[in-house]
């Protein structure tokens, strides 16, 4: 369908409501349309849908739905992804796009100065914070009485008169108007007014004076009566109000609404606590989960006309998430049950966890029965290894287990969540992943020879293969030779390095590692001692394909980074979506085949097959015949054997076999490897994931023993990670050289030398 156009209608700006059905309906918004054909570059269709709707395109997110699913939103994330939406609608003259905004960053605000825009005032520069609340003075709680000004910041004074810093909350005569607080200037009408709560009344006091701007002092403050004065020196503002008997009902009894202070005129402070500022940037959190302690800052002086500092709005952040996704210690302590959800949801899943002696969480695994059943019938016994560092609350590490689809794109397999890369966390995972899988065939496992995998790989898949991850090896050689040689010798060292693992042929492979011999003794026989046999194709027994690095899980890195930061059954359940969004694309592109190998393995095919057609095939009586071009190989057809090992390296007849094949007048898609077909392709998705049922604490009984996990004692430190300087490393600083007279110690402004 090569230039088959079609008229994307871009919508932005509304909202999706869930029908009886569980369809997803999408209600108000703008709407805009623009061509695309399958020859269209995601970046330019990113571009233009940006400058249609006036958005900055990196914080678009842009998705839709498959043909005849109104259920499951597909993200388009990169031009294989734009192209597979051409197809999927190919019969249709149009399709509906759905334009999210990832970041806080609005329409052009220019004009809006009371608008709750993100677009950023202070620094770029974003601190990671995590303290105690104890170790930041200034940041109110519920209890905290009174705020004054005192000389440009906010003290907090207790019942007692006692006076404590508070952070800064210097509001200007420009803010004095602040459109987002006029909503409250009645919140407090006088003498009558009932409120349900000592803390409804409080809350309504507090929005009263930001929007009249003027601080206030509790005289009295219990659960049944409030006495409160303007803290002005001599004004008369003072309101009372306490509770009506046998009621819980808060009455204000008394009030003296007249200001003989200069109110905002003055500098003045107001009480914006944690949970005030969470329950304002709570419904736009929702919406810009990327919502910046920075930009809350800017937001709330733009609408309040309140001075916020970083340490307020981050707060004010972390409680606003709590309720909006649950607390990470309340999804600790639920897993036990979140692990028996996944599997009542999904028959034949592992979901399994372990935890210290003293109760604290140690590590987490979870396979899904449709990633398990796919890769036992479509995919390749080839298994990659990786990890992932987490930057959530509590650090961690993802592992992860992936595998290769028919059409060579990464297909996750397994994962867990530990509390450290370690050999024993590693050894843990393989164990729960050797208990899921049933295939008998020998796997090879791709995989860093470090971190006790060598090991492990051995002793609980006897008979299976270790690739050490070519990545790794290369990152290592670096680590051991450095400063002995300069950048471009060690680009040269890795090129050959490279050029060796993919060598077909042990002699090849000789005269890669004599060329590194040429530049470095040391560096060839550090190669030499690396255990070749376990990198290099021509002396590697199993079989990974061509595949020579671990990093095939680049899906996982993506969605750990958009989830790392949720409590822990919240993450497992956005990756959860994340391989369910997988399998439906791919399942819905692979419908539309018509090739009896999938499109990547056809393209290799054709290649070979067009360099097929200039070989000389020597035809004899038996299985092998002679094969003349370049070089003269021997190809053996029943045994699927080509003396130049393209063949059984890649699964896929080489040059010389088609060339032989053809000439025998057999057909070439029955030399092929089954894992490259369109049915074991599509056997590989065919299963689906099943949502998992909110969990919550079950009724307990007297009887029944609780099983507790808590976090993990490790927590994220405070503040910006520390940067190690160049003398504390050991490293020497590259002595000044003097342009003038070539000495060491000076440069050319302070020569002294006589020329």
């Amino acid at each position: 369908m090569a230039g088959k156009k079609i008229i994307a209608i871009c919508q932005s700006g509304g909202e999706f409501e869930t029908e009886k059905d569980g369809s997803l309906s999408y209600r108000g918004g703008d709407a805009h349309a623009i061509d695309v054909d399958d020859q269209m570059k995601f970046s330019e269709f990113k571009e233009e849908v940006a400058e249609m709707f006036n958005f900055s395109a990196n914080s678009m997110s842009i998705k839709y739905f498959l043909p005849g699913n109104n259920k499951t939103l597909i993200t388009i994330s990169n031009d294989k992804d734009l192209k597979r939406m051409v197809k999927f609608h190919g019969d249709s003259s149009s399709v509906e796009i759905y334009i999210f905004i990832e970041d806080a960053i609005s329409p052009d605000v220019s004009n809006m100065p009371a608008s709750r825009s993100s677009r950023t005032t202070l620094s770029e520069t974003e601190v990671p914070i995590d303290a105690p609340l104890d170790t930041v003075g200034g940041v109110m709680d519920e209890t905290t009485q009174t705020v004054i000004p005192h000389d440009g910041a906010l003290d907090v004074v207790d019942d007692a008169n006692q006076v404590f810093p508070y952070l800064t909350n210097v509001i200007s005569n420009d803010d004095k108007h602040a459109k987002g607080a006029q909503q409250w200037q009645n919140t407090i009408t006088g003498v009558g007014q009932r409120f349900s709560s000592v803390h409804e009344f409080r809350e309504s006091l507090r929005k009263y004076a930001i929007a009249h701007q003027f601080a206030f002092r509790y005289k009295k403050n219990d659960s049944h009566r409030v006495t409160v004065k303007c803290k002005a020196e001599g004004c008369p503002w003072r309101i009372h109000a306490s509770r009506l008997s046998t009621t819980q009902l808060i009455c204000i009894k008394k009030m003296n609404s007249t200001h003989i202070c200069e109110g905002a005129v003055t500098t003045t402070g107001h009480q914006a606590t944690r949970s005030w500022v969470a329950s304002i940037i709570k419904e736009k959190l929702k919406v810009c989960p990327n919502y910046k302690p920075k930009d809350i800052v800017s937001d709330i002086k733009l609408e309040y006309g309140i001075q916020l500092n970083y340490f307020q709005a981050w707060r004010g952040k972390e409680i606003a998430k709590e309720q909006l996704q649950g607390s990470y210690k309340e999804a600790y302590n639920l897993l036990p049950f979140f692990c028996e959800k996944i599997m009542e949801a999904n028959p034949g899943s592992l979901a399994t966890y372990t935890t210290k002696e003293d109760s604290s969480f140690h590590r987490l695994f979870v396979s899904f029965h449709a990633s398990l059943y796919g890769f036992q019938q479509g995919c390749r016994p080839l298994i990659f290894l990786d990890s992932i560092s987490l930057k959530s609350k509590y650090q961690g590490t993802l592992l992860v287990g992936t595998a290769a689809d028919a059409d060579d794109d990464v297909f996750p397999l397994a994962f867990a969540i530990v509390d450290a890369e370690s050999d024993d966390n590693w050894h843990w995972f393989l164990l729960q992943l050797k208990s899921v899988l049933s295939t008998s065939c020998p796997i090879t496992f791709v995989a860093d020879k470090e971190k006790g995998l060598k090991n492990s790989i051995a002793e609980l898949f006897s008979g299976s293969f270790h690739g050490y991850c070519l990545r790794y090896l290369t990152e290592q050689l670096c680590r051991d030779l450095k400063g002995q040689f300069s950048h471009e010798v060690k680009k040269l060292m890795i090129e050959d390095l490279y050029t060796a693992a993919f060598a077909s042929k042990p002699e090849g492979f000789q005269s890669c590692i004599e060329s590194i011999k040429s530049i470095s003794i040391e560096a060839y026989n550090w190669i030499i001692q690396s255990e070749p046999q376990h990198w290099a194709n021509s002396y590697f027994q199993g079989a990974r394909y061509n595949h020579m690095t671990s990093n095939f899980g680049e899906p996982f890195y993506s969605w750990a980074s958009d989830a790392d930061d949720l409590p822990i059954t919240h993450m497992v359940e956005v990756i959860r979506g994340k391989i369910l969004e997988l399998f439906v694309t791919r399942r819905a592109a692979s419908d539309q085949w018509l090739t009896r190998l999938t499109p990547s393995m056809e393209e290799k095919l054709e290649n070979e097959n067009r360099q097929a057609h200039s070989l000389q095939v020597l035809l004899s009586a038996g299985s092998t015949c002679e094969v003349r071009g370049e070089s003269v190989e021997v190809v053996d057809i029943d045994r699927w054997d080509c003396s130049c090992k393209g063949w059984q390296l890649s699964g896929i007849p080489c040059c010389h076999a088609i060339a032989v094949i053809i000439g025998i007048g057999r057909s070439v898609y029955d030399y092929c490897s089954r894992y490259f077909t369109t049915e074991s392709y599509r056997l590989t998705y065919s299963e689906s994931l099943q949502p998992i049922p909110s969990v919550d604490f079950p009724a307990s009984t007297g009887s029944e023993l609780m099983v507790t996990v808590t976090p993990p004692p490790t927590r994220r430190p405070p503040g910006r990670p520390t940067t190690k300087r160049c003398g504390s490393q050991g490293i020497v600083k590259r002595q000044l050289q003097c342009s003038r007279c070539r000495g060491l110690g000076h440069n050319k402004s302070t020569c002294k030398e006589p020329l």
